[in-house]
């Protein structure tokens, strides 16, 4: 995200607050009652998400298995009857606002910038999707979010998914999560103007409690995967190295360009349509760079894949080679670790992590470690050393849990 996040600097530092459901809608709702003198219609929450493995696939439409996880933003709304919107957030310097039927026009005039441009644009999506902007009433948003920015939790998902679903029930709307999470891509692209695919959005609003969504990026297909964590004894640790991204600007949209080339070199209409057989092929028309870009998402598809299927067959205990391996290839093929994140999955590897890689778009955010309950300790001890010896600022380190996709908060 641009500009200030969902959480004070002390937050980033601990990784966020793990506040609860009730937490979060009573910050919402002090934060609404500040904006408005009165009481919301209601509070919408939506979480941010883990990718347990699948990166760089869903662009390339292929597949992704992440999950939501127990940090959540909630939004805090009612309509209004003179055609406003305002938004208001406990990461931004103030309320902005802006008449509903102007949403058009100012996405043209490029006018939807920094925190705001996030629930603003699902507005201005949401039309795009076939709600008449000209008629609906206006709304007040509040919002207030546990998930930490730039750690590659996906905190913009959970802001967009959160906002779309109370506008869509304060506007009377009839649209499905699977047309929502399209209309979360729609503003991240088009008015945030952020590269991504539609793999933080689904999970955030299609996501389970204890399971993994299995998502075809090409045909959105959904799949819930049961992941078995706590029965296996593990847990997933998220390890933010506090080296923040920006994904709308530098080596994401170089790494998208590279496999679009990639692609179209080797006459396909995505890299989702090569198998690991057609490397040999690709090596020799590619130059090594487009190469090895192409190589870890033909790969990276097969891992994810051979996961879902592990998890089915074995069990969550089994999938650690496959995490490791994902990160290997995004360190050497698609070069977006920093070495921040390698010492954290080398930290957490020696300290008897199953497995371990980086999560999200890469240079800088987190990794996360699948690790036994019991060595959660060790591990975070093993981390924190680690990084005092590179002379690395220390980690974040916190446990998030699969649950639940949006919903209305009681």
């Amino acid at each position: 995200m641009t500009g200030s996040g969902p959480e004070t600097a002390a937050e980033r530092r601990r990784g966020g607050s793990a506040a609860g459901p009730q937490q979060r809608g009573t910050g919402a709702r002090a934060l609404f009652r500040e904006l408005t003198g009165g009481d919301a219609a209601g509070v919408w929450s939506a979480p941010g998400r883990v990718n347990l493995i699948g990166e760089h696939t869903d662009y390339n439409e292929g597949f992704v298995l992440p999950f939501a996880i127990d940090r959540r933003t909630a939004v805090a709304a009612a309509p209004r009857a003179d055609g406003l919107l305002r938004v208001v957030s406990t990461f931004g310097d103030g309320p902005v606002e802006l008449p509903v039927a102007e949403l058009g026009r100012a996405h043209a005039a490029g006018e939807l910038r920094g925190w705001s441009a996030y629930p603003l644009g699902v507005a201005w999506a949401l039309g795009e999707f076939g709600a008449d902007l000209s008629a609906v009433p206006g709304a007040d948003l509040a919002i207030d979010s546990s998930v930490p920015v730039g750690a590659g939790l996906s905190s913009s998902a959970a802001i967009e998914s959160a906002v779309a679903l109370a506008l869509t029930e304060l506007w009377g709307l009839e649209l499905s999560r699977e047309t929502l999470a399209k209309v979360g891509q729609r503003a991240e692209n088009d008015a945030v103007g952020a590269p991504t695919g539609i793999m933080d959005q689904s999970a955030s609003l299609l996501g389970e409690r204890d399971a993994a969504v299995f998502l075809d990026c090409r045909s959105l297909a959904a799949e819930v995967v049961p992941l078995g964590f706590a029965e296996a004894g593990l847990v997933l640790r998220v390890i933010d190295t506090g080296v923040r991204h920006e994904h709308a600007t530098g080596g994401y949209r170089e790494r998208r360009a590279s496999c679009e080339a990639g692609a179209a070199a080797l006459g396909v209409p995505a890299l989702r349509d090569l198998e690991v057989a057609d490397l040999d092929r690709a090596r020799e028309l590619l130059d090594d760079i487009t190469f090895r870009r192409v190589k870890h998402v033909v790969t990276e598809d097969r891992r994810v894949l051979d996961t879902v299927r592990t998890l089915r067959a074995d069990g969550a205990a089994a999938i650690g080679p496959l995490l490791d391996a994902s990160h290997v290839s995004m360190r050497d093929d698609f070069e977006i670790s920093v070495p921040e994140l390698d010492v954290a999955v080398a930290a957490a590897r020696a300290a008897g992590a199953v497995g371990a890689r980086m999560t999200g778009g890469g240079f800088g955010g987190a990794a996360i470690a699948l690790v036994p309950a019991e060595a959660v300790p060790a591990l975070s001890a093993e981390v924190e050393k680690a990084f005092a010896a590179r002379g690395f600022a220390p980690p974040a380190q916190f446990t998030v849990v699969p649950s639940d996709g949006a919903h209305r908060d009681p």
